[in-house]
């Protein structure tokens, strides 16, 4: 039976697990350390790339879908046509009293709905820098002065409050960058102190930092020479759009898929793998005709959902998050969102794109980025329907989805042990068989060295002599080996072995010479 576990311990001993068995390690932990960088170890880079090859199949072995690569150095205009040199960046304040750093969104975030009641009452005295529209316009009220504005807002947060639901109610975000002098007065109110050290009244000025990362190309340092890390894959798909679509004979609707590093200086990492500096992304961009992008859209979302269910995903840890707040450059936009152990998150994002990014590119460019049809000599700008899903975010969902602590029998009679489970879809483990000497004498070692070197051909494989079965079993279900192999007594008299499966702890005998065909079987049916 499966051991409950607070969100905090589950997510403690997931990292615990992580480092102890290889799945991942800090960055440059020898020197301290890099905050939102992390290196994957020999089973997480199993792990990964078990992920990447599962969604790349799922894109593009299919005749509608062609693959890319694009360089993580791009043109800068490119990022302009984008919006990302303008548009992209948060604003961040600073504490003077402890120097801690915080995008002004999770600050307010961090209050809770009695604090944020108490602050807008207290803005009630500063009616004079409220833009009423806006806030009117944001909150869907006829409200038509500060006063009854106020009142709007603090009744939505008591019904909210009452039905202990954590949401403010209006859009907060969009409620304080309305104004400047808004969001100055409200960090400078008297309910605004540092998460960290609690003091009052030591926040700066807001300032916007953009999240970009700026090298330079050649030897130069200066500004005729810088460049940017991207921090996404999608614009070198649209920018080979062209290219993609002529010299592989497509046309709407069809995709091009990428799997690639992108970088985000994002001043406040948290949670583990969840929100880093460098990551990578496993993005779709799906060109369509104008019309029909609605029809399309609709595909995808149900596509990508049932992917990541027949990966194994825990349906109930599963839900779409529907985008209220759309991008400049959206029509509709949902988020797959996993439940991990610090609340809900999304790993994957659905968005209707509309033709933003290839209009603004021919802008830009001075280059066409159309389709002709040349059967009926009609023109047009398709829209794009993309799918972005996070590969080290799908990691870390995998990571926690298979975490599993258990109470299992041990060989004594009546006793128990906990038994540590990560239970991997057979596709995804890191590794597919170990193979085990039951003791190391009488020709078992012998023999099982040979069918490991037959197996390894073919699987990724684990060969261990040391400690008795029982224990070996234990550690490869800590790593989520699906399957082990045992070679005794009985397989040098008739070449049968001892197969046990990792969740049931089932074992069955086969043949030696059938193993490979049994694995391929189970790997390929599950």
């Amino acid at each position: 039976m499966a051991k409950q576990l607070t969100p905090q311990q589950a997510l403690e001993n997931i990292i615990s697990l992580s480092k102890r068995r290889g799945f991942v390690f800090q960055s440059s932990e020898i020197y301290g350390g890099l905050n939102g960088c992390w290196d994957y170890g020999p089973l997480g880079v199993e792990l990964l790339r078990n992920i990447k090859e599962a969604w790349w199949k799922s894109m593009t072995h299919r005749d509608d879908i062609e693959g890319l690569d694009a360089s993580i150095l791009m043109h800068p205009r490119v990022w302009e046509a984008s919006g990302h040199v303008q548009n992209f960046s948060d604003p961040m304040v600073d504490c003077r009293n402890c120097k801690s750093r915080f995008r002004v969104d999770n600050l307010f975030e961090s209050i809770s709905i009695k604090k944020k009641r108490e602050l807008i009452k207290w803005l009630n005295g500063q009616s004079e820098k409220i833009n009423l529209s806006a806030i009117n316009n944001l909150i869907g009220d006829n409200a038509i002065n500060a006063t009854q504005i106020v009142d709007r807002m603090v009744y939505i947060s008591a019904l909210l409050a009452e039905k202990n639901d954590s949401t403010f109610g209006f859009d907060f975000d969009n409620f304080v960058a309305t104004d400047d002098s808004i969001l100055a007065s409200l960090l400078c109110s008297p309910e605004m102190s540092c998460p960290n050290c609690g003091n009052k009244g030591t926040f700066t000025e807001p300032r916007q930092f953009n999240l970009m990362f700026k090298t330079f190309v050649g030897p130069v340092a200066d500004d005729s020479a810088a460049v940017y890390l991207r921090p996404e894959t999608a614009q070198g798909i649209f920018v080979n759009f062209k290219n993609v679509m002529d010299s592989s004979r497509q046309k709407p609707p069809f995709g091009i898929a990428q799997i690639g590093k992108a970088f985000r200086n994002e001043i406040n990492t948290k949670n583990f793998l969840f929100r880093t500096r460098e990551f990578e992304q496993m993005e779709m961009q799906f060109f369509v005709k104008p019309g029909t992008d609605e029809e399309w859209f609709e595909r995808w979302r149900a596509t990508r959902m049932q992917w990541f269910a027949d990966l194994g995903m825990q349906p109930a840890k599963l839900q779409w998050h529907k985008h209220e707040k759309l991008a400049h450059y959206a029509r509709a936009a949902y988020d797959i969102e996993y439940q991990f152990p610090f609340g809900w998150g999304e790993i994957e994002g659905v968005h209707n794109r509309t033709d933003f990014d290839l209009k603004r590119h021919e802008e830009f460019s001075g280059k066409k980025l159309e389709y002709v049809d040349t059967a009926t000599k009609e023109r047009y700008t398709p829209y794009v329907i993309e799918t972005s899903a996070g590969a080290s975010r799908s990691f870390f969902a995998s990571l926690c989805d298979a975490y599993t602590e258990e109470e299992a029998p041990t060989a004594e009679e009546g006793k128990t042990e906990t038994r540590t489970v990560m239970r991997f879809h057979p596709r995804l483990a890191p590794m597919k068989t170990a193979i085990f000497p039951l003791v190391n004498k009488d020709g078992m070692p012998e023999y099982a060295r040979k069918l490991f070197a037959d197996i390894q051909k073919h699987f990724k494989a684990f060969y261990d002599d040391s400690g008795a079965v029982g224990r070996r079993y234990r550690r490869q279900d800590e790593i989520g080996t699906p399957f082990c192999a045992t070679i005794d007594g009985q397989t040098l008299q008739d070449n049968t072995i001892t197969v046990r499966e990792r969740d049931s702890m089932v074992q069955v005998r086969i043949s030696s010479e059938k193993f490979g065909a049994y694995l391929s079987d189970k790997l390929l049916s599950d």
